[in-house]
């Protein structure tokens, strides 16, 4: 009975608004027989969009390291041109060299935001405004939880891991407010953690006192900066020649990351001003930088999740 439940539950709605839809979409400049990579599949929104430019013998293959995603689209996007994969990201490169199309990619989309069903549901953990176990988990098959890492980590590493992917000003003091607390109870719940910043963080204009707190911890819990780098590495020799890689990201922490290795692939290097250099020595750029695209005011408007999303899309030379 609990299955049936369960598969009822993946076949509801589980809605989830794309952010800068049309525009990732269109920046990834669709061949009809074209093969693309979702990297973050979540409720499969753009793989549907990719989807519905391909023809008959174009192919989208998706990734998630979140299991439900994977079922959800077994069950919503049944398609012989979709292929899914259950792994994070950071395993693109070597998934694709398994299908023998290392370097024929045409097209690489990252959404790297949380998808609302994850937010919603109060039991992974990753919401604030609503109580459930302290999770925090991307992939439910990894051992540490959110709780864990609180009750492992030290003071110090704590307020660091706060400041750091959080960038939270107070960071020390709700660090020490976390191991006082800890010294008679665990922290098990979103609730209690969010009411422990509550207590020395004021909330700021439209943001929760617990919002940085909770993005730094999730950072952590799932390894996502250092992943990120690495799928970003990778991409390069996926991507054949004049294909696209349209990535979305949601902090300031990520676009960073993000912009750095675009400027690292599609900009020549410094050098001595007046120092000639001949034609034929000129390092050749491997990636050529198209645009940085944030949402219209409209979708501001009816979907207010998009509100901090930046848009960048680059083309393999």
């Amino acid at each position: 009975m609990k299955s049936n439940t369960k598969t009822e539950a993946l076949k509801e709605s589980n809605h989830h608004d794309s952010v800068l839809f049309r525009e990732s979409i269109e920046g990834l400049n669709i061949k009809s027989d074209g093969i693309y990579i979702d990297a973050t599949l979540g409720r499969g929104g753009h793989t549907k969009g990719i989807l519905d430019n391909l023809g008959k013998s174009g192919k989208v293959i998706a990734f998630d390291q979140d299991i439900d995603a994977i079922n959800y689209a077994k069950l919503n996007l049944t398609d012989s041109r979709l292929s899914l994969i259950h792994s994070n990201f950071s395993m693109l490169e070597n998934e694709i060299i398994k299908l023998n199309l290392h370097g024929r990619i045409d097209g690489i989309l990252m959404d790297l935001g949380i998808s609302s069903p994850q937010i919603d549901n109060a039991e992974r953990g990753f919401s604030f405004n609503k109580d459930g176990a302290l999770d925090m988990r991307m992939d439910q098959t990894q051992k540490l939880t959110a709780a864990q890492w609180l009750k492992e980590s030290s003071e110090t590493e704590i307020a660091n891991a706060l400041y750091q992917y959080g960038e939270e000003k107070r960071s020390r003091i709700i660090a020490s407010n976390i191991k006082k607390y800890q010294q008679n109870n665990d922290i098990t719940t979103t609730l209690e953690l969010a009411n422990l910043i509550a207590k020395v963080v004021k909330p700021g204009k439209n943001k929760h006192p617990a919002t940085r707190t909770f993005q730094a911890i999730r950072i952590v819990v799932n390894d996502e900066l250092i992943k990120l780098s690495q799928v970003l590495e990778q991409t390069i020799g996926t991507l054949s020649g004049n294909g696209r890689l349209a990535v979305i990201s949601f902090h300031s922490l990520e676009d960073r990351i993000v912009k750095q290795f675009i400027h690292k692939y599609s900009r020549h290097k410094a050098v001595p001003r007046g120092l000639p250099i001949p034609n034929n020595q000129q390092e050749k750029l491997i990636l050529k930088d198209l645009s940085k695209i944030k949402p219209s005011s409209e979708e501001l408007h009816t979907n207010r999740r998009s509100r901090s999303a930046i848009l960048r899309l680059v083309e393999k030379c």
